[in-house]
């Protein structure tokens, strides 16, 4: 009688191990990517005129409202970097207008942060007449980044 009762224990201890693990496993599914939809309007723009840029950020169909948002701006062949924090507007639209003296080849990265994923989509635009291109091999947009700098502006 006692061997039957320990066996019963047992397998209901085994039973409630293996119904555990089960559901573990389904809380493990991975997350959807955070995806941003950079644009650029007008493209190409004038001198002295705004430009504006946006960083439209998802996860699946869910509009992100609280995320970290930069823009890195800079023209062709420069090494100076603008970076510029970005609040939320509407709808997880994160929006920067700027304008431009120099006319010429220009691009914007959008360093955004949301939900422990980090996404950078890149853009080129113009402003007048272009000028010079990168060289499409280097990434120019990492050269000296800090991880950090988007926190303290």
């Amino acid at each position: 009688m006692k061997k039957l009762v320990l066996m019963l224990i047992v397998t209901l201890f085994l039973g409630l191990v293996v119904s555990c693990s089960k559901q573990e496993n389904h809380t493990g599914d991975m997350p959807k990517m955070v995806d941003v939809n950079l644009s650029v309007n007008p493209n190409p723009g004038e001198p002295n005129k705004p430009i504006t840029f946006e960083a439209k950020v998802t996860q699946g169909k869910e509009k992100i409202n609280d995320a970290e948002v930069t823009f890195e701006v800079w023209r062709s062949k420069d090494t100076n970097h603008e970076k510029i924090a970005v609040k939320h507007s509407e709808d997880g639209v994160y929006r920067l207008e700027k304008s431009f003296q120099k006319e010429g080849t220009y691009y914007i990265v959008s360093h955004v942060t949301a939900r422990d994923m980090h996404n950078m989509p890149k853009k080129e635009f113009t402003v007048g007449s272009p000028s010079e291109k990168e060289d499409a091999a280097a990434d120019h947009s990492m050269d000296g980044m800090n991880m950090d700098d988007h926190k303290n502006n």
